[in-house]
């Protein structure tokens, strides 16, 4: 071929085209993946071993019956193997927690925040914020303390109708839990 015109034919060791996948980007594609996989099987199990037990799941969330509790009654029940104090107020209760100035509580919080929509159902954990002690007042003939609500005769601290902490070495209202009212007579806590 005298006029320079030659026909080349693609060697083995020649580049394909831009965009042409290669037998070597097959190969590292696929050992990324393979890896990937790997890892995945690996993590997967480790993370999964840190989720909470059936038995943990089962104490997280307590429903309670709100319809056998009486105004001016209250119950203790157990939540996350702590008892939980779940009182209904009367009236007067209600409005002797809505008459305190909330500036000058030590830990300010209105009876309305401290309550989900129906300000008659109080729900807190019923353990003393100084050091852990059971208050009594929940059921009626214990010591409600000279506020109406809870008192701790361990060390003295007295709550009033709304749980907030009003005298003694507390430095913390009574602990709100989240809950919600799950039909007009139960609440789910947790």
């Amino acid at each position: 071929m005298a006029s320079g015109n030659t026909l080349e034919v693609p060697s083995e060791h020649q580049t394909h085209s831009e965009g042409e996948p290669r037998r070597r980007d097959f190969l590292s594609i696929a050992a990324v993946s393979a890896a990937g996989v790997g890892a995945i099987a690996i993590v997967v199990p480790l993370v999964n071993q840190m989720n909470p037990s059936a038995d943990v799941l089962a104490l997280s969330t307590t429903d309670v019956d709100l319809s056998k509790i009486e105004a001016g009654q209250g119950i203790t029940v157990s939540f996350r193997k702590q008892p939980l104090f779940v009182r209904n107020l009367t009236p007067a209760e209600i409005a002797e927690a809505d008459k305190v100035d909330v500036k000058t509580l030590r830990d300010p919080e209105t009876l309305e925040q401290r309550t989900k929509g129906q300000k008659n159902w109080l729900v807190t954990l019923g353990v003393c914020t100084h050091l852990g002690c059971i208050p009594q007042g929940i059921t009626s003939g214990e010591d409600r303390g000279q506020y109406g609500g809870y008192f701790c005769p361990c060390h003295g601290s007295q709550y009033d109708t709304a749980a907030r902490i009003r005298k003694g070495p507390a430095p913390k209202n009574l602990a709100v839990p989240d809950y919600k009212f799950t039909s007009p007579t139960t609440i789910t806590v947790g």
